[in-house]
């Protein structure tokens, strides 16, 4: 069923993506649960004519359209299934991710307010004040009506920028967040072993005063210089212990202008939580 309602490239129905999922994964699944048959109905025949006049709805698609929403509790069944075998197993990876890209964005922000922020967006995303050019499968054109825009830095997001079909739905930009462009994660099962044994034996390096500090000293993310004097440390010690430290997973590292900005993922929190890393 995802299959169907999601091919691999072009148009895909909007709510399958509700605003209400900015707030949780199971809010988002609440929201979809409530769907109007009516709207359900509008976009799958959407997804099924395509652009082309007179385009004939597939016969799954078909039967999908005219149940209504009866097949909503398999729909949201398959959802669950495939989050906890596609993406669960790689949420601490994702997660350090996005928290990079926010900690980059959130940083141009304070530094330069929106033209900065907007500035500083993937170099598929230009910014021509007061238009936000964006490589996009279609010439289109999303006008905001003082409603504001919603930029959604995505992991699984890639080359171009996506947003919602329907121009009466709230302006959401989803674009390929920096970190993922430069990194994946490993590879689940057996594949993932040397990985996860190279951090162990990584880890085993940290334990230590000083590094517990440099850890600290990172909180809401820092850039090397900035890392060397909050850490009391030199420029090439700051920058040694923060590659010795995102070898072990600990940190994530991402280009800011000129600089890189060194922010802590899940596990380096919740070992510093934990008080793991220390002498």
């Amino acid at each position: 069923m995802l299959g169907m309602l999601i091919p691999s490239r072009g148009y895909f129905p909007d709510f399958l993506t509700p605003v209400e999922g900015q707030y949780g994964w199971d809010v988002g699944l609440d929201a979809l649960r409530g769907i109007r048959p009516e709207r359900m109905r509008h976009e799958v025949l959407l997804l099924g004519a395509g652009t082309a006049p007179g385009s004939a709805v597939a016969p799954r698609l078909r039967e999908f359209m005219d149940g209504g929403t009866k097949h909503l509790p398999r729909l949201l069944g398959e959802l669950r299934g495939y989050h906890r075998a596609a993406v669960e197993p790689y949420w601490t990876h994702i997660q350090a991710q996005i928290e990079a890209e926010r900690a980059a964005r959130g940083r141009a922000l304070l530094d330069g307010g929106a033209d900065e922020l907007l500035a500083s967006l993937p170099p598929m995303l230009r910014w021509h004040a007061p238009v936000l050019e964006c490589d996009y499968p279609v010439d289109r054109d999303v006008r905001l009506r003082g409603r504001g825009l919603l930029l959604q830095p995505s992991f699984f997001c890639r080359r171009t920028a996506v947003t919602l079909h329907d121009p009466e739905q709230p302006p959401v930009l989803v674009y390929p967040a920096a970190a993922q462009l430069a990194s994946a994660p490993p590879a689940g099962g057996e594949a993932a072993r040397p990985v996860e044994e190279r951090r162990q034996r990584t880890l085993g390096k940290l334990v230590g005063h000083t590094r517990s500090v440099v850890l600290r000293a990172i909180g809401d993310g820092a850039t090397t210089s900035e890392l060397a004097r909050r850490a009391g440390v030199s420029l090439a010690s700051a920058s040694q212990h923060a590659c010795v430290m995102r070898e072990a997973g600990l940190v994530t590292t991402l280009r800011h202008g000129n600089a890189v900005l060194h922010t802590v993922t899940p596990l380096g929190a919740a070992l510093l939580k934990g008080g793991a890393v220390a002498s």
